[in-house]
Parts: structure tokens; C-alpha cells; sequence
């Protein structure tokens, strides 16, 4: 049982009131999950305000309150804490209350637009196979070593993050592996955290239903960089034109990777085909089952990461090569017939536009690229039209259809997306709603030799439709598919 003094240690505290000598049971945020002898805290979320459900929470039990406005009510048999924000103040709350598990392993946190999944990915898989016990916190899935834990957000809430945390402390993990969202520095969900490495991948648009402008966006990021100690590493795109606004005002040592100029970590591409690309690595030959310029970049970050954190580059470099590609990240297969099929998680402008570079450059120009891609709903509809226009710009036939259309009409969704196609494109689009069928009808017109790519779910096994969420899983709709064509 964790003392009320012990976990109030590095919280901002404006104001108490009420006994200081208490038990905590837990820490809680949702009102519902309060318990006798719980603490409460009182965040201000986007859509919630907890100050809302203190009442709710003292029912409930909760004998200590966290918030950042004192309600109009005091109860004497209570203690209230005061504080600037909220947000802050329970993330190091989580951490003091879990021991502060972070600062007892090597804390390694990737940002950026694109590729955090994959990056985490890797240095998980790697390290592993350097015999190094390591935990995970991604997208996909969260893993203790092998064990997995599943994922529901990109980056868990404090409480959430530090128990997992614990657990990889209590299961002898030396390592953390953690993706680092936008929301999740913005939310403070990070607050408390030591972090020995920080790395940055790339910055496009992408999540501007959230933030209110790219900069926002840009700065929620850097902001990570900002909080670094000064014995952290900070690894950043160089190629990246935000790169080094990442790295402008951080304490960390700062080091660079990129394919286009002379850095730290550098790599040339010497082959990048469907059967992998082949690098020179600071000097070194090295070849990886995974596709693209874009992957490129996130096994130099991975590269760079370990070698940072002391391990030998050759030793690094040759466990890497023996590591797959990530499940809905330029996944591919074959059919029967020939016909190429990739399914990638590209859901972002820029992440398209990688995607389809890379098919761009791999192919020899005889086959036709067969683009089936839509845009959730819920999300930044600016990126519609823009999505739209890139698939049409590299794609000799586009399918607009749904994606995860959450509370709004798909329809309407795919009307968005037109609004980016001139006469032309237009020419070589159909828009079939129901994802299903768009991907029969991809598979029914591509021709032995053509490249078929499904984007934008990657990974996920659901559609999200009116807040229902359905199983479906894109790699395995092609490859029933094929099966169905092929008989």
C-alpha cells in the first residue's frame, strides 16, 4: 500500500487541504473504476472534464482528490490536492506510485509520423535476439519479453504505461521499447517518465483534427525532445527538414542518421527490389527482408539506436538482417495467377506517397498498380482529397472505399476524397463503398504481374462502423480472395 506523501513526491502542488497521512489503494481518472481508499484525479480531457465527477468518486470511496479547481464543497474526512495541471500531475503520481519503474531499465521512446511502429518493432525483435530482455508498447501490441499484452492505444495512460512498466521491471527486462504519439506528449501521458533514448522519424500531416495547426502538431512532438535529460540521447532524421527543429532546444546529446548527407549514422542504398534492400551501413554491407526507402530510414533509426546504446555495429547489423518485415507495414504476398499484393497501414499523405514510391521503383513499368484506399472518419478531413490525388497520381486504377468510417456516412467520405481528382483521374477511379467488395473487384481486375496495394488499416483486424467495431482483416480478405478466383 503506497502512502499518500511517497507518491506525491515531484508533483506540482499548488494547494492541500486535509490529512497528508494516508494509504493509496490506487490511482484512478475514470470516476466508474474508483474504489474505498482510491485517489481521484481530476483530468480535463478533450471531450470530459473530470472536475465533473468528483461527487461521483467520493460515492464511490475515493479519499483523496487531485484536480486543478477545488470543488465548492469541501469534506473534512477528505484530502484535496491542488494542482496546475492535472494532466502532469498524474502522470508523475503513476510513476511515484509503480516505484518509477523507467528509471530501472533503458527507456527508449520513438516519435514522428510515420514508422514508430515499425522502429519499436524492430529494436524489440533485435535486442531480443542480442539476448536482451525487452519490453514493448506499440500500436499493434504491448510485450513482456514474449508475452503479449494487447494494444488500445498508441501510447497507454499513465497509469496504464507505469504498470506495464512494473511489469517489465518485476519480468527482468533490461529495455523499454515505446512509441510516443503526438497526444500522448500533449497529454502528458509521458509525464514522469525517464527517458535515455529519443528518437524522431519524419513529420507530416497527420492528426490536424486533433492539433489546430501543423505546428501545433510539430511542436507536441518537439516538446518531447525539450524534456529530455541531459544525459538522454536524441536521435534525429537529418534528411527530415524538421529534424533538427526537433533537436533546437533539447539537453540530450543530439546525433543524426539520414541517406542524403553526411551524418552520424548514414546509409547508402545499393538494391531495393520485392526481395529486400541491400545498404551500406557506415561502411558496411547489409541486406534486410524489408522494402523501401522509407524502411530504409527506419532500420538506420533502429541501427543507430543500439549502436548509440553501446552495442557493436556489426553485432547489430547482423542480428537486423535476420528480422521480417512488420505485420501491415509493405506486407505482400503472392497469388497464384502472379498478382502482387502489399497492405500497408498508410494512412497519411505522406505515408501513401512512400508506399506507392516504392512500388514506383520497384516495378518495371509493364504492370498495373491497383489502388484500394479510404479515409477514416472522425479524423483530419482536410487529408481526404489529398489521399485521393496521390493514389490517382501513382495508381493506373484507383478504388475509393471505406476505411474505419466510425460515426460519419462512408458516402460522404468518399466524396470528400473526390474533390481531389481532376477529369482524368476520375477516369481511372471507382468508389465501392462496402471494403469488402472494393478489395473482390481489385483482385477480379489485376492481371498476372500486377501490384494490387491495400492501405490504409494495415494491421487492424476490425472495421469500425457507428462505433461498432467488425472483424476484417485486409490480408486475409486478398488472400481468400485469390483462393476464390484461383479455383
Amino acid at each position: 500500500m503506497n502512502t499518500l506523501k511517497d507518491i506525491l513526491y515531484k508533483v506540482p502542488i499548488r494547494e492541500t487541504i486535509g490529512e497528508m497521512d494516508r494509504s493509496i489503494r490506487s490511482i484512478q481518472f475514470d470516476s466508474r473504476k474508483v474504489e474505498k481508499g482510491d485517489l481521484f484525479a481530476a483530468v480535463v480531457g478533450s471531450a470530459v472534464d473530470g472536475h465533473k465527477f468528483i461527487d461521483k468518486a467520493i460515492g464511490l470511496g475515493a479519499t483523496v482528490i487531485v484536480c486543478e479547481v477545488l470543488p465548492d464543497q469541501i469534506n473534512e474526512e477528505l484530502t484535496y490536492i491542488k494542482v496546475e495541471n492535472s494532466h502532469e500531475a498524474l502522470g508523475q503520481l503513476a510513476s511515484n506510485f509503480y516505484d518509477n519503474p523507467s528509471t530501472k531499465l533503458k527507456l527508449v521512446g520513438i516519435t514522428g509520423t510515420n514508422g514508430k511502429t515499425t522502429c519499436v518493432t524492430l529494436l524489440h525483435d533485435l535486442f531480443m535476439q542480442m539476448g536482451k530482455k525487452s519490453g514493448k508498447l506499440s500500436t499493434v501490441e504491448n510485450k513482456v519479453g514474449d508475452e503479449v499484452i494487447p494494444s488500445t492505444h498508441t501510447t497507454p495512460d499513465p497509469v496504464a504505461l507505469n504498470e506495464l512498466l512494473e511489469k517489465m521491471v518485476e519480468e527482468d527486462c533490461e529495455y523499454c521499447f515505446m512509441e510516443v504519439s503526438s497526444h500522448a506528449v500533449d497529454q502528458r501521458r509521458i509525464a514522469g517518465l525517464d527517458f535515455d533514448l529519443a528518437g524522431f522519424t519524419n513529420l507530416s500531416r497527420d492528426h490536424l483534427d486533433y492539433h489546430p495547426t501543423f505546428a501545433d502538431y510539430r511542436d507536441a512532438k518537439k516538446k518531447f525532445f525539450d524534456d529530455l535529460k541531459s544525459e538522454a540521447i536524441a536521435l534525429y532524421n537529418h534528411d527530415d527538414k524538421n529534424g533538427k527543429i526537433m533537436v533546437q532546444n533539447t539537453s540530450a546529446k543530439a546525433y543524426n542518421y539520414g541517406l542524403k548527407s553526411i551524418c552520424d549514422f548514414q546509409a547508402k542504398i545499393l538494391e531495393n527490389d520485392f526481395s529486400g534492400l541491400v545498404l551500406n551501413i557506415d561502411g558496411n554491407e547489409f541486406w534486410s527482408k524489408m522494402i523501401g526507402n522509407f524502411n530504409a530510414y527506419n532500420l538506420l533509426l533502429v541501427y543507430g539506436v543500439a549502436v548509440s546504446l553501446g552495442f557493436e555495429k556489426i553485432e547489430v547489423l547482423t542480428h537486423l538482417s535476420k528480422i521480417g518485415s512488420v505485420e501491415g507495414r509493405f506486407e505482400y504476398s503472392k497469388s497464384e495467377s502472379g498478382v502482387i499484393s502489399i497492405v500497408d497501414y498508410a494512412h497519411t499523405p505522406d505515408a501513401l506517397e512512400n508506399v506507392l514510391n516504392t512500388i514506383k521503383n520497384i516495378r518495371t513499368e509493364n504492370e498495373k498498380v491497383l489502388t484500394v484506399v479510404g479515409c477514416g472518419g472522425d479524423r483530419d478531413k482536410g487529408k481526404r482529397p489529398m489521399m485521393a490525388k496521390i493514389a490517382a497520381d501513382f495508381s493506373n486504377q484507383v478504388i475509393l472505399t471505406s476505411d474505419n468510417p466510425r460515426t460519419e456516412n462512408p458516402d460522404q467520405i468518399i466524396q470528400d476524397m473526390k474533390k481531389g481528382l481532376d477529369v482524368v483521374d476520375q477516369s481511372k477511379t471507382l468508389a465501392i463503398t462496402d471494403r469488402r467488395e472494393a478489395i473482390k473487384v481489385a483482385c477480379s481486375l489485376a492481371q498476372p504481374g500486377d501490384i494490387i496495394l491495400v492501405a490504409g488499416k494495415g494491421h487492424e483486424k476490425y472495421q469500425e462502423i457507428n462505433g461498432v467495431k467488425h472483424h476484417f482483416d485486409d490480408f486475409e480478405e486478398l488472400i481468400n480472395t485469390f483462393k476464390q478466383l484461383n479455383k
